[in-house]
């Protein structure tokens, strides 16, 4: 089940761990019918041909029954933007690193506060397992890590 705007909104709290889905700061402005727009935390430049990682503004706590699908806005897939990547499991915190690749003809000045992603929210059953990887606790952009 996807989540609503109104269940998002319902959802908001300041404590994960009560059930409750954390999105600091959070803005009215970027609730959608059935996703939160994801904004940018810094003024960045993704030059044409390149992949470039942008940081989330806000901070992210999904609760146990919650996960998340990340989606590339359609304003900035219609210059040319791919957003790589895409999932938020249950149990992460943080800021998310987002992966924009540009491929269009001009590089793209993103802005802090620039509304970039789309964070589309499912309800998770019967799960028990929570996210415990590298990620956790992120702030700011988080490099790959070597292989």
């Amino acid at each position: 089940m996807i989540l609503s705007g109104t269940e998002i909104r319902n959802r908001l709290g300041d404590d994960s761990l009560k059930g409750n889905l954390v999105i600091r700061p959070y803005s009215s402005d970027c609730q959608q019918p059935a996703s939160y727009d994801l904004r940018a935390a810094d003024n960045v430049l993704v030059p044409k041909n390149t992949c470039t990682l942008v940081s989330s503004l806000e901070w992210v706590e999904l609760s146990g029954d919650l996960a998340g699908t990340l989606r590339c806005r359609s304003s900035l897939g219609r210059k040319g933007i791919l957003l790589g990547g895409g999932f938020v499991d249950p149990g992460f915190r943080g800021q998310l690193t987002l992966c924009l690749t540009n491929m269009g003809a001009t590089d793209l000045e993103i802005h802090q506060g620039d509304r970039i992603v789309q964070m589309v929210l499912h309800e998770v059953r019967g799960g028990t397992h929570l996210y415990e990887g590298r990620y956790q606790d992120s702030k700011g952009v988080v490099e790959a890590h070597q292989v």
